[in-house]
């Protein structure tokens, strides 16, 4: 299988750190395993912050991104979306099929269907969308059209429950456990990040809280961390686990 692919893998999310967070692990995996990685946000995150403008927080969220992404040489994309107002609308599908079309990944990760802000959500369905139409030559883009449809998997919501509190199962987990100081590197790289969610989530050393939530998927297979996934498995979508494949040495596949 990985003789055919073109090894490269696209995290398409919608605020700088989302990546970081949510599959960063299996980012640096993949990168080990010889994949090209690119980490893109919809958004710059503009809205992130208690104490700059939006162009100053703009212009330090895709620095730390770039350095973020840089530590497993990745590159960072950002599609200037406003933060907050992320819109399932032509103009923002158009920018990810461009993107993904000029990026023409085998593998895409995003944020879950449900998620705890609709950014999430609509980064989410944006991704589907862009995965869906990289093979449809009448889109509004100026990128060549291209096939197969990518892998597409969403990763766990944060804290890994929807906004009712539902827990929401994971169907792949990858154990990162040997990767875990790579991810936190790449986390940490986020400074912005640390007062605004302090003053506005009350959520103090936000590593400590990414090492908790990795600890707690990686109980359920008895590994010290894991990061956790569910395929999409719609019409015209690949039905076979790439990551089982690619990663076999790390990934347990539960159905729910």
């Amino acid at each position: 299988m990985e003789q055919t692919l073109n090894k490269t893998v696209l995290g398409l999310f919608a605020h700088p750190d989302d990546a970081e967070f949510l599959c960063a692990g299996t980012l640096a995996l993949l990168r080990q395993a010889g994949w090209a990685v690119h980490i893109a946000t919809l958004s710059p995150g503009d809205k992130g912050t208690v104490e700059h403008t939006r162009d100053q927080i703009s212009r330090i969220r895709k620095h730390e991104a770039t350095q973020a992404a840089a530590v497993i040489d990745a590159q960072y994309h950002c599609l200037e979306c406003e933060d907050i107002y992320i819109l399932y609308d032509r103009h923002t599908i158009n920018k990810a099929a461009a993107l993904v079309r000029q990026v023409r990944p085998a593998l895409v990760f995003t944020c879950s269907p449900e998620d705890y802000m609709v950014d999430h959500e609509m980064a989410s369905r944006i991704a589907q969308t862009a995965c869906f139409v990289c093979g449809i030559k009448n889109m509004e883009v100026d990128e060549p059209h291209f096939e197969p449809v990518p892998y597409l998997f969403y990763c766990d919501p944060v804290e890994g429950k929807d906004i009712q509190g539902r827990a929401i199962q994971a169907t792949t987990l990858v154990d990162i456990s040997g990767v875990m100081a790579i991810k936190e590197q790449m986390l940490c790289c986020h400074e912005s990040q640390r007062n605004w969610l302090r003053v506005h989530h009350g959520m103090d050393e936000y590593v400590l809280a990414m090492k908790s939530f990795s600890a707690q998927r990686g109980a359920l297979i008895d590994r010290a961390a894991a990061e956790g996934f569910r395929q999409h498995l719609g019409h015209s979508f690949p039905q076979d686990n790439i990551l089982a494949d690619i990663l076999a040495d790390h990934v347990h596949c539960n159905q729910e």
